[in-house]
């Protein structure tokens, strides 16, 4: 998959159901304990938007770091029965970009489980936006999706005056499931922040999970491997075949893959191929590429099944988005917010079979 850049910094306002004039509130500066902070795997080291940690920066490639401060994939989370809720931050602008300007610089907001709307931020990066959470006053859980594409800094999060305020629910498993990973991991053309494929999966297992897809840089770096075995996982999906061509993709995934081993011998590894992608169809360079890397590697993934692990796992691309799938792509290369939903699907079975969870509905 090609490199590209996000070219923004935000926050967001747009109007919505306001407060009356006179309604007494209160406003709850950010980070509070009541509000719980998942998707950031050094959170409680460092309480910051950015999915990677200070102390690593002289180790990380500067395109990833830079990418790295967006928060993709990370949700506050947490219950109240206020009627209404108000949220403000800042985010970024929007300019000319690859992705849809929701996922990059805006937030989505879920209520029971359930989408209940987004917001953008003006042209000054700044995102203040009112909703109304239902109809009379109950708990309900709710889960603020941040922007994919853009560093985010929240100021304060607005309830009723008399509403209670707690942390979200706990999640099925104690630990994360940790996405590694390109563009496509990172969500970058998803609609909305909320329709990643590893945000399905987190609402479908009901688990917390990490993004560390960066865009047009999942090159497979030790650096990165050493960073993903800082957590720990219930799980770790290595999602990272879009960018480096065959050759370098080889050489890396045994290190990569070697490193979590040592400090995670025994969690499960998922690594996924490529999927369908049209330039396979007319000959061109990178439809070889992907012809090659769909057989490197289950290869791979075979050599090291062979040398001993026991529960590293392969999914075929096919099973993600297949030929007859194609429009779920939005440029021909990115899964669009459909095939997000395809890739999630896809992965679902084989994260629940090594996860010990029930098969999954349909879907």
């Amino acid at each position: 998959m090609p490199r590209f850049r996000f070219h923004l910094i935000l926050l967001c306002m747009l109007p919505g159901a306001a407060f009356a004039a006179d309604a007494p509130t209160q406003h709850i500066a950010f980070p509070d304990a009541r509000i719980t902070v998942s998707g950031l795997g050094w959170w409680k080291e460092q309480p910051k938007l950015q999915r990677l940690p200070e102390r690593l920066k002289a180790t990380i490639p500067p395109k990833v770091w830079k990418l790295s401060q967006a928060p993709a994939g990370v949700r506050l989370r947490f219950r109240t029965d206020s009627v209404k809720l108000g949220f403000e931050a800042t985010t970024g602008t929007y300019k000319t970009a690859p992705s849809p300007p929701i996922a990059l610089i805006g937030v989505d907001v879920y209520v029971d489980g359930r989408y209940l709307g987004s917001a953008l931020p003006d042209d000054k990066a700044v995102l203040k936006k009112e909703w109304d959470l239902g109809v009379g006053t109950a708990m309900r859980d709710v889960e603020i999706y941040l922007p994919i594409g853009s560093p985010t800094v929240i100021k304060e999060i607005v309830l009723e005056a008399a509403a209670r305020l707690e942390p979200g629910k706990a999640y099925s498993q104690e630990k994360p499931v940790v996405y590694y990973g390109s563009s496509i991991t990172q969500g970058a053309q998803s609609s909305n922040p909320g329709v990643a494929f590893p945000c399905f999966l987190g609402r479908w297992l009901n688990m917390d999970f990490v993004n560390l897809g960066f865009s047009g840089n999942g090159l497979g770096e030790p650096a990165l491997a050493r960073a993903v075995a800082e957590i720990p996982a219930s799980a770790y999906v290595v999602d990272y075949w879009a960018n480096p061509p065959p050759e370098v993709y080889e050489k890396t995934f045994p290190e990569f893959i070697a490193i979590i081993r040592a400090k995670h011998p025994e969690t499960p590894i998922v690594v996924t191929g490529p999927y369908y992608n049209p330039s396979e169809s007319f000959g061109s360079r990178m439809g070889g590429y992907q012809i090659e890397k769909r057989k490197l590697i289950p290869r791979l993934v075979k050599e090291k099944q062979q040398a001993g692990d026991k529960n590293i796992h392969y999914v075929d691309g096919f099973d993600l988005i297949s030929p007859d799938q194609a429009d779920a792509l939005s440029d021909a290369r990115h899964a669009n917010s459909y095939g997000m939903f395809l890739y999630a699907r896809g992965l679902e079975p084989t994260l629940r079979k090594v996860l010990g969870m029930p098969e999954a509905p349909s879907r």
